[in-house]
């Protein structure tokens, strides 16, 4: 089984987000015992949702829980860098496709009680690949072998591939950036992951400005804490 080291950038993000992460993970266990496989998208690229899906699968396997983190943004991962490997390994593209077995492209990590399955080649097809009958097993065999699945999906607001897992999943959760997004495309997000018949958790404020918020610990989650600056130093050079 290939080994996956999680790059010391991304565990010093994680060690600083432990707390925020934490009391999410907290939120989703008291939502129900049977919500085990969680949806994880936002609207457009770079509002953090990678970030906040490897953070929240840390914290649940920090907490004891059997955790497997699921790569299936294949289009644009950006989880490849966040895990470094010695040696080739195959991921969820080769295993929907019929080119790898599921025991092929589960790979161990370097954080304990964590498994993540990368997303491997970008394939041609990635939307029918995520609505095949490899797929509809693999959820039905890592939901029996673990005792939480997070899966990483793209943008919602790009693509329907988020919406497609979220039928298989137990619920779904919408990471955004403080500020980035209007309103509007929130809420048809939040519809869109609704209409796919799975409970909808909530939303993942992400990337708040911290200078209005006590909570300081949180001022380096992923470029979290540099929203709202700009605008500060603007205030300060009128006065």
């Amino acid at each position: 089984m290939p080994q996956l080291e999680l790059v010391s950038s991304k565990a010093q993000i994680a060690k600083s987000t432990e707390e925020y992460l934490n009391s999410i993970r907290t939120n989703i266990q008291f939502s129900g015992r049977d919500l085990k496989v969680l949806t994880i998208t936002s609207v457009q690229p770079g509002e953090g949702k990678s970030t906040t899906s490897t953070n929240l699968a840390i914290s649940f396997a920090s907490a004891g829980f059997r955790t497997l983190l699921i790569d299936a943004d294949t289009r644009n991962s950006v989880m490849s860098g966040t895990f470094k490997a010695n040696e080739r390994y195959q991921g969820l593209s080769s295993f929907l496709s019929g080119n790898a077995e599921l025991s092929e492209v589960i790979c161990d990590t370097n954080v304990e009680n964590l498994m993540v399955i990368p997303a491997g080649q970008v394939p041609p097809n990635p939307t029918s690949l995520l609505q095949n009958a490899n797929f509809n097993s693999m959820i039905e065999t890592v939901r029996n072998l673990y005792d939480y699945v997070i899966i990483d999906t793209p943008p919602i607001g790009l693509v329907i591939d988020a919406a497609v897992v979220a039928q298989k999943a137990d619920a779904s959760i919408l990471v955004t950036e403080a500020g980035a997004i209007k309103k509007r495309f929130i809420q048809k997000a939040k519809e869109q992951l609704e209409q796919s018949g799975t409970p909808f958790l909530g939303i993942i404020l992400n990337k708040v400005d911290n200078t209005v918020d006590s909570y300081g610990s949180y001022g380096a989650y992923g470029s979290y804490g540099e929203y709202g600056k700009k605008e500060e130093k603007r205030k300060k050079r009128k006065k």
